[in-house]
């Protein structure tokens, strides 16, 4: 047949006209079912990113408006709703900790030079055995804090039922600014308050290891918001913590615990990597995805 014949071309239009449609359709297919997905999920993922992985295929399509499915529309504003309100309680989330980090330090600050003031000795000497115990109680409490929190994770948190009905709250999506599993947060702070209640109101070194307990416990639990919070789960921004290196180590073990890739551990978190260490693969796994994650788009 003659490549110029007028019946070569009309069928080479036609299979143009054809397998055009066709791309057109599946790509409105896809971003539909991505949509859907992500929706469902409660994650607040751009719907664009699926777009652009779709014209990986052929960049040259272009899509009327006017030709995408009601759903889609609904899906894409869907969507966008959800981003609104993901700032928007992230925005929230930031000022209370930070508001929350600067009251409870002024708080400790205040505390700490009223207790010492109150009960120097009677010559009016800096009672130092008392500071002494009360630093080393703070240190104490903090690394307490976290063997308390690797024990309590997996005994109390996983294979405990009744715990892990609050827990499981953290392991799913989460739709709103709170989850059950911020009720442990509250937990762990009634013992931290009777420490330093306790240890604010007796004199002598058993006053001062008891005062110091509950700072050391209070500081943790600060740590502990922003880094696992705020670094790992995104809850609000951190800013330049998430470019320290040792910070991305400890986000990235705890992702680990999320996949659920070495039977859960690291159960710990700040000693997360140490606890990779004991078991085969792992700290490689580790230091992979460490140097493969692109933090310039974390927010």
């Amino acid at each position: 047949m003659c490549l110029n014949s007028p019946v070569f071309r009309k069928s080479t239009s036609s299979l143009r006209q054809s397998f055009n449609s066709t791309k057109r359709t599946a790509k409105t297919a896809l971003v539909t079912k991505a949509a859907k997905s992500d929706i469902k999920a409660g994650v607040n993922r751009d719907v664009t990113c699926h777009v652009l992985q779709v014209e990986k295929v052929d960049q040259h399509v272009n899509v009327n408006p006017m030709q995408i499915e009601p759903e889609v529309l609904e899906a894409d504003r869907a969507l966008e709703e959800r981003r609104v309100a993901r700032k928007r309680e992230q925005l929230t989330y930031q000022i209370a900790a930070i508001a929350a980090t600067m009251g409870v330090t002024a708080l400790a600050v205040v505390a700490t030079y009223l207790r010492f003031e109150w009960h120097l000795e009677e010559d009016g000497d800096i009672p130092w055995l008392e500071v002494a115990a009360t630093l080393t109680l703070v240190a104490g409490g903090v690394f307490g804090m976290e063997m308390w929190a690797r024990y309590a994770h997996k005994a109390l948190w996983h294979d405990y039922e009744p715990g892990w009905k609050l827990h499981k709250s953290h392991h799913e999506p989460r739709t709103g600014p709170f989850e059950d599993n911020d009720i442990f947060a509250v937990v762990n702070g009634v013992p931290a308050m009777f420490l330093c209640l306790y240890g604010f109101l007796t004199p002598g070194v058993t006053g001062g290891l008891c005062f110091g307990g509950g700072l050391g416990i209070t500081l943790f639990g600060i740590m502990y918001m922003f880094v696992h919070d705020g670094l790992v789960h995104r809850r609000f921004p951190v800013g330049p913590l998430a470019q320290m290196p040792q910070m991305k180590r400890i986000a990235v073990a705890h992702q680990l615990h999320h996949a659920e890739k070495f039977g859960g551990a690291p159960w710990g978190m700040f000693l997360g990597p140490q606890e990779l260490e004991s078991i085969p693969g792992a700290t490689e796994e580790l230091d992979r995805l460490v140097s493969e994650l692109d933090w310039s788009k974390r927010s």
